[in-house]
């Protein structure tokens, strides 16, 4: 029976991830997300940013590629309300203020060899492209210099944390985390320094996207929710 998969053409190990690991293991190295994020087609450790691709134009799933596994990304409809009205605030301050390009939660981010991240909303300044002109690439190879994530029930905080590592590892300046449940927010301009926001507060581009400012409470009250 065809499978799609030819299994001639694997050397085993088929990646460095340990060749004793069980599911437990797998689920661990990932932050401890849902086993029903992690895909098992292709087997975990063989696959490509071309299968994520796949994978988003078959059923429309967004998938992150890390050390060769999809790792399907997370978003209920809310969050995703969010990331559309952040994305429109974000835009609309470019156009007056062309600094670089945003991307949404479908813009797939090669930041690291082993590492596709696709943040919910990203912000890249045009000095990271070669001539300021974006690439034919279908997935840029470069971090970008503010990632915005919006937690969803699914995520975990090891999963949170892996990917702060990730980002500034890359070369990343600044993260916004966004608590939905909490109303609140965190600025990260590392893996471990934050400033906490409560909702009176706002979201602030610093250096890399200054005067870009975004107030939690309008923020929260344009889509309120039961």
């Amino acid at each position: 029976m065809a499978t799609g998969f030819d299994i001639s053409t694997v050397s085993f190990p088929p990646t460095e991830l340990p060749v004793e690991w069980s599911l437990a293991d797998l689920r661990r190295h990932l932050g401890g997300i849902p086993l029903k994020r992690i895909r098992l087609y292709p087997p975990p450790g063989m696959a490509t940013e071309e299968d994520a691709i796949a994978v988003r134009e078959r059923d429309g799933a967004i998938c992150e590629v890390i050390d060769g596994i999809l790792v399907e990304k997370v978003m209920s409809s809310y969050e995703s309300v969010l990331a559309l009205l952040i994305g429109q605030w974000l835009n609309a301050f470019l156009e007056k203020n062309p600094l670089g390009v945003a991307l949404g939660a479908d813009g797939m981010l090669r930041i690291l060899p082993k590492r596709t991240r696709v943040p919910d909303i990203s912000f890249i300044r045009w000095e990271r492209f070669p001539k300021r002109k974006l690439p034919r690439d279908r997935v840029f190879a470069v971090a970008p210099d503010l990632a915005i994530e919006i937690l969803s029930p699914g995520n975990t905080p090891a999963e949170i944390a892996l990917k702060l590592k990730d980002y500034f590892r890359a070369g990343t300046r600044l993260v916004w985390v966004t608590d939905p449940e909490r109303r609140t927010a965190r600025v990260y301009t590392s893996p471990d320094d934050f400033t906490q926001i409560k909702e009176s507060g706002a979201l602030d581009g610093g250096e890399v996207l200054p005067g870009f400012r975004i107030k939690l409470k309008e923020l929260f009250s344009r889509v309120p929710r039961e």
